[in-house]
């Protein structure tokens, strides 16, 4: 008994190390509050939408909205993590996030809601999501011991993953009781429970902005410090055409679960609710690695199976092998993107942490943005399934051509990093 009870407690330790911190605890719950709103959000905002005007082209409109900050807000956003207490800056956003699900939840609540409406809402949303990415970001490292920071760094991605099944399922009872109200209701509370987690913080963290320089220098320090790091540049690259060829599915899931499937909105819950299951294994698992040599290998098969799963969701006959498919697509995806953001923070200084986040943010979220946007306008026309093999191939080749570049190919084989 004593052995089984050893045993328990040394995985504990191997899988939740990092939440020994409390900084980090309440940072965590935070996050989970969040990404746990966002992702309702999204599935409630997405069928809204879907209902309001029967066509996947406003779909891919709202959501474009709400992704494209990430691309002309982030530098800005960096600078302001870098300036400022981040835990000020991170009250602040989730304050953003309460009153806009107020908003929109009130105005479905009184029939007076237009598609325009929620465009322009999408856009104050996913402003206030462009600072909270880079703010938890740059601020995690500093609540952690260095040999905490994958795991805490794996962690945190379980509540930007794996909160996609945690925030529709629990809206799943609202949306076809209460309906969408009461979607946008939940996701103002929880963004006000993640507001008085962040309160709890003491570690006080801010980056170096030096006064000498111009607005414009400290603005382009983290993309100059990127491109023209011999192994970042290239890994960026690679994840960008990840987060574009694997990951900007959102646009396509309603009218695959509609017209493909058979099923409505909780055909679309249920999808978005196994990509998150998926997600949240994968995270986990990855959190358990405590050794830096076989992360390169990982990276590689992760990315083959990201460009992989895609098509087996496009070719799923029926809503029980498109759930396996969306969880394969799930663990897959958010454990590259986990990873890529363990290897970034364990390299770049704190001095330009958030202007560094940024940029990453700035890439993958105007990527993503782009092609929820180009998908869902061809969905229409072409259909979801194309949508999903093509760029799913696509993306399997890069991968396969990135090994030709160097610094990737030592990453792969040995977990190297190139200075």
């Amino acid at each position: 008994m004593l052995n089984v009870r050893q045993g328990i407690r040394s995985v504990g330790v191997k899988y939740l190390d990092s939440l020994t911190s409390r900084d980090f605890r309440s940072l965590w719950l935070a996050s989970m509050c969040a990404g746990s709103a966002h992702w309702a959000l999204i599935v409630a905002r997405g069928w809204l939408v879907f209902e309001m005007e029967g066509s996947s082209a406003w779909v891919g409109w709202v959501t474009f909205a709400a992704m494209i900050p990430r691309f002309f807000l982030s530098p800005f956003a960096g600078l302001i993590c870098d300036r400022f207490n981040r835990k000020i800056v991170l009250t602040t956003v989730f304050a953003m996030s309460f009153f806009h699900n107020l908003v929109l939840a009130l105005l479905v609540l009184l029939s007076d809601i237009q598609v325009s409406y929620v465009v322009v809402l999408a856009l104050i949303d996913g402003s206030s999501r462009a600072i909270l990415i880079p703010a938890s970001s740059s601020l995690l490292p500093n609540l952690v011991r260095k040999d905490q920071l994958l795991n805490a760094i794996a962690l945190n991605a379980t509540t930007v993953h794996g909160t996609r099944l945690l925030g529709p399922l629990l809206i799943a009872p609202l949306v076809v009781t209460t309906g969408v109200a009461g979607t946008f209701f939940l996701s103002s509370v929880l963004y006000a429970l993640g507001g008085v987690q962040v309160l709890f913080i003491r570690t006080h963290s801010a980056g170096v902005i030096d006064i000498k320089r111009s607005v414009l220098q400290n603005l382009l320090e983290g993309l100059s410090y990127l491109y023209h790091h011999r192994f970042l540049r290239p890994l960026l690259l690679l994840t960008v055409a990840h987060c574009a060829l694997t990951m900007s599915f959102e646009s396509l899931l309603p009218v695959l679960s509609l017209e493909k499937l058979g099923a409505e909105g909780g055909g679309f819950t249920y999808l978005m609710m196994a990509v998150g299951a998926g997600a949240l294994i994968g995270v986990i698992g990855l959190s358990g690695i405590q050794h830096g040599s076989n992360r390169g290998q990982i990276l590689l098969v992760l990315g083959i199976l990201s460009g992989v799963a895609p098509i087996g969701l496009a070719i799923s006959p029926n809503l029980y092998t498109a759930l396996a498919a969306a969880a394969v697509m799930g663990a897959t995806q958010s454990t590259f993107m986990a990873l890529f953001a363990g290897v970034v923070q364990s390299i770049i200084p704190d001095a330009i942490r958030g202007r560094v986040a940024s940029v990453n943010n700035l890439h993958i979220g105007g990527s993503m943005a782009l092609f929820n946007l180009v998908n869902g306008r061809l969905a229409d026309s072409l259909g979801a399934p194309v949508l999903l093999v093509i760029p799913g191939v696509i993306f399997v080749v890069v991968i396969g051509c990135s090994y030709a570049v160097v610094t990737l190919r030592k990453f792969y084989r040995a977990g190297m990093t190139v200075e």
